[in-house]
């Protein structure tokens, strides 16, 4: 890993936040937890994740109408945490737009290989491809590095 994922921990419970923030931050992740879906509405606001873990049964709004809300403008990649592991309770959590869904209790090394495999998946963003040397407009040229005006073969006197 090049730079440290940011993931974003939404779990009401301050043990497992803890724990896991804790176990992320010793595996080379960048951490920030939230207690509940407001909590984590605003650090949204302000940060960028690479990756959510979100525990599906909170008070308030719990975790898959969060994932469904926030599937509305955010491609972030969101991983879903629950006590619950029947088949209905994953699709839900998938069809609200998770990548994944992981049932509690579970192996820390499961999650940080669920957490890498998604992270592997997401495209990188690429290198900004250099600005244009020149500009042209018809016989018109204009070189940017030199701040040059052309027409032609002419060059044209900037003042």
């Amino acid at each position: 890993m090049d730079e440290a994922a940011h993931v974003l921990i939404v779990d009401d419970d301050e043990r497992i936040r803890t724990l896991l923030k804790k176990f992320l931050t010793r595996q080379g992740f960048l951490v920030s937890a939230a207690r509940d879906a407001a909590h984590a509405r605003r650090l949204l606001e302000g940060l960028a994740f690479d990756l959510l873990v979100i525990d599906v049964m909170m008070p308030g709004e719990d975790g898959i109408t969060l994932t469904k809300s926030l599937r509305e403008s955010l491609t972030t990649p969101i991983l879903l945490l629950t006590a619950r592991a029947e088949a209905e309770d994953r699709i839900n959590g998938l069809e609200a737009g998770a990548d994944d869904y992981l049932p509690k209790p579970f192996e820390p090394r499961e999650l940080i290989l669920r957490i890498n495999a998604i992270l592997r998946r997401v495209p990188k963003p690429q290198p900004k491809s250099e600005a244009p040397r020149n500009l042209h407009l018809g016989l018109i040229r204009y070189d940017l590095n030199r701040g040059e005006l052309w027409q032609d073969q002419d060059q044209i006197r900037l003042t």
